[in-house]
């Protein structure tokens, strides 16, 4: 396909007045929207979950249902991709335009090598050029988003979360498209990560002339990559301005809700709490796996080394780390998910590594969990109040006619009232943070006195963030429940928890109060943390 110079346009991308409509919807979900990007500029387009930012992005692939309804026009280069043919189309995707995904894994095929997928894009679009100089391409291009080429035959499984999404980016940016989307690129990732890859991507946008839309709900990254904002919201744009502009006068009603709760993040720090009973104490944890190799060799990934700390009734623990260093494998070992090679696990003064049978299973319902991605954590075939009251018929604790009832007034304990309304649907049928609210419902619902977060707000936009936060501290107030709260963000640690630990390499290198962490870090992994830690600029 051969497509137009774009430094000899004004906009690489413009939208004017667009409406569309899904089929089964009865209203706009996009409305009276304007938007336009210069070639080589950085946009940021941020709103709330569900104000239409990533059909937008939907909208200039094409990646719509057949039947939707449309007015309005749009130009991609000076073309309108809502007219071409389907061979046009595929070739249009890729060479006019690429997309780095939310979650790359999902978007991989689990079947194909690394290698293979840069091929096979190549093959799809630049069929008259030799097979076999592909692979040179595929492999330069790996280098240049920072994958060594020795990984051309790994496979997705085998690669780290950065390390897929850098695989996500070459493949948005293999055949130099002049324009890139970017949808919610560093969501998933810790901080540390995220900065890298966010700037590897504006790197090579930067070298390759592609101008950027960032999809994204983050006002502090968006200030960070970006020198112009639309805000969005309920399908419409808002408010246009330069970052430095809207950061400093926000116009909007949107606008200015959205900076207040990103600021508030930043500001906001939970006094100490008034110590407690001591329910959960941890001493010398070790979690080591086995690498093989002969019997006389150590060959060890110590996963989690020598950890100990203590956690109080109502009392939050915050557990900060860049990604490898352990968060995660702590949660599973307290969760029992894990083997343990040494240390000692107390519940109320009781190792609970030393109880077997019924007694441990007593001892498990004592801990539960709240995931990072809520979609991914519920069941898709079963209702909301089925999913909640699935734990209290496993365990015994009811008859089924009274688990829903308790399943229902954990939905109004949790803000999903009334609960007739939402007691009946899937989890697609919810918003993420409506899925995270039946998460928690979920967890607490056999009263346990450890309630563990794994990154259990980072996919959520900032005000969903606040209010899943401000849930959890006020059932924590309620049930005096004590919580394990792990992130990659130490501005969100400092805000919610009464302690924060850093892991590195699967030891403590650092505690105490987030604020004290935030305001002076003392070892080199909390100091890139802070570094790193999103701020509004």
């Amino acid at each position: 396909m051969l497509l137009p110079n774009p430094t000899s346009l004004e906009h690489v991308l413009e939208i004017r007045d667009f409406y569309f409509r899904y089929p089964s919807s009865l209203s706009w979900v996009l409305e009276g929207v304007n938007l336009n990007i210069a070639p080589g500029e950085r946009l940021a387009l941020v709103g709330s979950s569900g104000c239409g930012k990533s059909t937008i992005a939907r909208l200039i692939l094409q990646l719509l249902p057949p039947d939707s309804l449309y007015r309005g026009s749009l130009e991609l280069l000076g073309q309108n991709p809502m007219q071409l043919d389907s061979v046009a189309l595929r070739k249009f995707r890729g060479e006019a335009v690429g997309l780095v995904f939310q979650d790359p894994m999902t978007r991989l095929n689990p079947l194909m090598t690394i290698g293979e997928h840069l091929i096979d894009t190549f093959k799809a679009h630049q069929q008259q050029k030799a097979s076999s100089s592909f692979r040179y391409k595929a492999e330069e291009l790996l280098d240049r988003v920072g994958i060594n080429p020795s990984r051309f035959n790994a496979y997705p499984h085998e690669f780290s979360g950065g390390m897929r999404q850098r695989l996500a980016i070459a493949l948005a940016i293999a055949l130099d498209p002049p324009l890139v989307i970017a949808d919610e690129p560093t969501t998933s990732l810790d901080v540390l990560i995220a900065n890298q890859v966010m700037g590897e991507l504006s790197a090579l946008c930067d070298e390759i002339g592609s101008a950027l839309l960032l999809i994204s709900h983050d006002l502090a990254l968006a200030s960070r990559w970006c020198k112009r904002i639309s805000i969005m919201d309920q399908g419409k744009i808002v408010e246009e301005a330069s970052i430095r502009k809207f950061l400093f006068s926000p116009q909007s009603v949107v606008g200015k809700r959205l900076l207040k709760a990103a600021r508030t993040k930043e500001k906001k720090v939970i006094p100490a709490r008034v110590k407690s009973a001591l329910v959960l104490e941890v001493k010398s944890l070790r979690c080591w796996h086995a690498l093989g190799g002969m019997p006389w060799e150590s060959n060890w990934i110590k996963a989690i080394n020598e950890v100990s700390f203590c956690l109080h009734s109502g009392e939050t623990l915050g557990v900060v780390g860049s990604s490898g260093c352990g968060k995660s494998t702590l949660c599973r070992a307290l969760m029992g998910l894990t083997p343990i090679r040494g240390g000692q696990v107390k519940l109320d003064g009781k190792n609970i590594l030393h109880l077997k049978g019924s007694e441990l299973r007593r001892a498990r319902q004592s801990f539960q969990m709240v995931f990072q991605d809520p979609f991914a954590s519920l069941n898709p075939k079963m209702t909301v109040v089925e999913a909640i009251a699935d734990p209290l018929l496993i365990h015994g604790i009811c008859s089924p006619t009274k688990a829903r009832e308790q399943a229902k007034v954990l939905l109004q304990n949790v803000g999903l009232t009334p609960p007739e309304k939402y007691q009946s649907r899937l989890p697609y049928e919810l918003s993420g943070g409506q899925q995270q609210r039946v998460a928690i419902a979920r967890a607490i619902a056999l009263k346990p006195k450890v309630l563990i977060c794994d990154e259990s707000v980072s996919m959520l936009d900032a005000e969903i963030q606040g209010e899943v936060l401000e849930l959890l501290r006020s059932l924590q107030y309620q049930l005096r429940i004590a919580i394990v709260f792990i992130t990659h963000d130490l501005s969100v640690a400092s805000y919610f928890c009464d302690r924060v630990i850093v892991l590195e390499d699967g030891r403590i290198v650092e505690e105490g109060v987030g604020k004290m962490l935030l305001d002076s870090p003392k070892v080199l992994i909390t100091q890139k943390l802070v570094d790193v830690c999103p701020k509004l600029s």
